[in-house]
């Protein structure tokens, strides 16, 4: 008899039921979505590849992706038949309202840096993607080196690229008293909507920490959907105060982890692995 193979088989068994628990456990654990549509089983609904980037240029860190390598993996989604699609689609879906296109993707950006005009942008246009900037208001037009001037997020708001909330100043939301939590999602809402001439209905977390207390306050703050840095596709068991996306980082070899990332993640999210 083969002990080893027979406790080999034991262990992945193992693993993989505390894996499922965890998963189960935090999902309920997350503040209730919207509507009741929006937790069918994810099983037999659309999954959507929300990718999360911060920087497009050569600054060395791990944040920020070569403009060559965010071209390629642009073009890998046109390759292979992704469609671009929007805040509003996707939350049009989830509740119900609306279709996605065959292989939804949806590319968004946190801090608003000046190279997403500067670098990202012409390659979005290039590939006739849709886009989202999540845009930490304080930082526009205050003389902050690196980050987007007003004018540039209006016109890329009228060219596919959404324009949303990353808060004002980019500070940990666990750490901030009511009042200073409250400043932080109205105040960025108000800025944003005063310079783009529309509704702001989207945030995505500083840092991605949220807690239960802090998704109840952005729904109040009149926003629809808030987005984490949490692995995992969105579908309609997500939760939609905490929507999942995948980072996406400068490595070793980028592009190849980015087609790894891609291909293996829905398998990944299968056996709980990445929605915790």
């Amino acid at each position: 008899m083969n002990l080893r193979k027979i406790f080999g088989w034991k262990l992945v068994l193992l693993l993989t039921v505390v894996a499922v628990l965890t998963s189960v456990l935090v999902f309920w654990q997350q503040p209730r979505p919207l509507q009741a549509t929006m937790v069918a089983d994810s099983e037999s609904g659309t999954k959507v590849l929300v990718l999360n980037y911060h920087k497009i240029d050569y600054t060395f860190i791990s944040l920020a992706v070569r403009p060559e390598d965010f071209e390629n993996q642009m073009k890998y989604l046109r390759d292979n038949g992704y469609h671009t699609i929007t805040p509003d689609e996707l939350y049009d879906a989830l509740a119900g309202n609306g279709q996605l296109p065959e292989n939804p993707v949806m590319i968004t950006f946190d801090d608003g840096y000046e190279d997403n005009y500067n670098n990202a942008y012409p390659i979005l246009k290039k590939y006739g993607f849709k886009a989202t900037i999540f845009v930490v208001t304080g930082f526009l037009d205050r003389h902050k080196k690196g980050y987007l001037s007003w004018d540039q997020a209006r016109e890329m708001n009228k060219n596919g690229i959404n324009i949303e909330s990353h808060t004002v100043n980019h500070r940990s939301m666990t750490d901030l008293t009511d009042d200073e939590l409250r400043a932080e999602l109205v105040d960025s809402k108000k800025k944003a909507e005063t310079e783009l001439g529309h509704a702001v209905n989207y945030i995505a977390y500083p840092t991605g920490t949220y807690n239960l207390h802090i998704a109840q306050m952005v729904k109040e703050a009149g926003y629809k959907a808030a987005f984490t840095i949490k692995y995992g596709n969105v579908d309609k068991a997500s939760n939609i105060f905490a929507l999942e996306r995948v980072p996406i980082f400068h490595t070793e070899d980028t592009n190849k982890d980015f087609v790894e990332r891609i291909r293996y993640q829905p398998i990944f999210e299968s056996f709980g692995w990445m929605k915790n």
